[in-house]
């Protein structure tokens, strides 16, 4: 296997986009594009990549604008846009993705999208979902439009004094904090994400993770989410395209299983006809970071596996 980055221009046309590829040795049996959630980057994918490249997978991924090193300064972490925000860090995906195409056009594509990136791929999926094999919505969650609208008057009202770059701490303790209270005690203010010790502490040691969304950063997500909760959206997505919903049973983004069912519905009654749904009993929210995490490993290839003809 050979492990390569690389950079690509965003749809912004300034910031550039780095990415990164696992090759695997030998024939390239399908494609995996993976979009990484909020405040994290895609190299921490390096171990599940590796795993699917040792199957014969390409993998290959990007930092979304304002994460990792997509990003023009210091500022820039967490900002997308101030005006196209969500349409560009949208637009990047789909960049990757038609890079990718031209370089393995027969091979089965797969998307996966982690958090943040679920949400993204979700939105992806109402217009760019043809041509697919198969999309894995990992640590998803529902929000009701009432909820998302108020988030975004509320960075407007902060955008209007402060700017949109800067980092309210109220913003961020509405998203992120109740999220700790079913693991009381705890260690950190992270320990929601796994219960992996070595693994959270790599990501709260890891320079590119954990920093404050931008109000315009937070104001984009809710923009994302709004959309999502349209059903003409949600009508938009190829019936045939199969899907897979699969979360930790101890996740507060998905309301520990609730609102991963929600979505689940959502899509079943939207007529998707393959859309299968796993919870994982007592693993958090990063379950591909998470102790026993080679079960998930597993059957995200497993269900891959049987989409490759």
């Amino acid at each position: 296997m050979e492990k390569r980055e690389f950079f690509f221009k965003s749809c912004d046309q300034v910031t550039r986009i780095h990415a990164i590829e696992w090759v695997p040795d030998g024939e390239i049996r399908a494609v995996l594009q993976i979009c990484h959630g909020m405040t994290e980057h895609i190299g921490r994918y390096d171990e599940f990549a590796r795993y699917l490249a040792a199957k014969g997978f390409y993998v290959a991924g990007h930092d979304h604008l304002g994460h990792g090193q997509s990003v023009q300064g210091e500022e820039y972490y967490g900002y997308f846009h101030e005006t196209e925000g969500n349409a560009y860090v949208v637009g990047d995906i789909h960049k990757l993705r038609y890079w990718i195409k031209k370089h393995y056009p027969e091979c089965p594509y797969f998307m996966l999208g982690h958090s943040m990136g679920s949400f993204l791929l979700r939105q992806y999926l109402t217009c760019r979902s043809e041509g697919l094999s198969g999309a894995v919505i990992m640590g998803t969650g529902y929000h009701c439009i009432p909820e998302v609208v108020a988030g975004q008057a509320l960075c407007r009202l902060i955008a209007a004094f402060r700017g949109w770059k800067y980092r309210s701490r109220m913003v961020n303790a509405i998203g992120f904090g109740g999220f700790n209270r079913r693991f009381l005690p705890c260690e950190t203010d992270l320990d929601w994400l796994t219960s992996d010790k070595e693994k959270r502490d790599e990501y709260i040691q890891d320079p590119h993770c954990g920093f404050v969304f931008t109000v315009n950063g937070y104001y984009h997500m809710f923009e994302g989410m709004k959309y999502l909760e349209k059903r003409k959206n949600i009508d938009k997505i190829q019936k045939d395209l199969p899907m897979l919903l699969i979360s930790g049973g101890d996740d507060p983004v998905g309301a520990f299983g609730k609102g991963v069912r929600k979505v689940h519905k959502e899509y079943a009654d939207a007529g998707i006809e393959d859309i299968e749904l796993r919870l994982y009993e007592g693993k958090r929210h990063e379950i591909l970071n998470e102790t026993g995490r080679a079960r998930v490993y597993a059957d995200c290839w497993q269900w891959m596996e049987r989409f490759i003809r």
